[in-house]
């Protein structure tokens, strides 16, 4: 299973990613994708700050990702009702906004 957009996946101003899940339940296979895009050795290396933290739950509560930016900024996104697509491309959404924020007050 081969995922073309793992190569394009950085952290460089990600803090910490929580990815938690029930896995006896049927909607974390996004939740699952994600974790597996995101937490692969070569993406691990793009921010070796980058806490990437696994919390395998069995109280049948919906799977969430928690993605805390360098800036302070919180993504939360529930994986019960997304696709790993719809989760990569919100992810890498605030990405961008989060780089762009931050590039200006590099310039000074």
């Amino acid at each position: 299973m081969a995922a073309p957009g793992k190569a394009a996946v950085l952290l460089n101003s990600v803090k910490k990613i929580t990815i938690q899940f029930c896995p006896f339940e049927s909607n974390t296979r996004a939740t699952r994708e994600f974790l597996f895009m995101v937490g692969s050795e070569r993406v691990k290396a793009t921010n070796l700050n980058c806490e990437v933290v696994t919390k395998v739950k069995h109280d049948k509560s919906d799977p969430m990702v928690d993605i805390t930016f360098t800036n302070g900024e919180r993504l939360l996104m529930n994986g019960a009702n997304l696709s790993c697509k719809d989760m990569m491309s919100a992810f890498q959404s605030q990405l961008r906004a989060s780089d762009t924020k931050e590039k200006p007050a590099g310039k000074k």
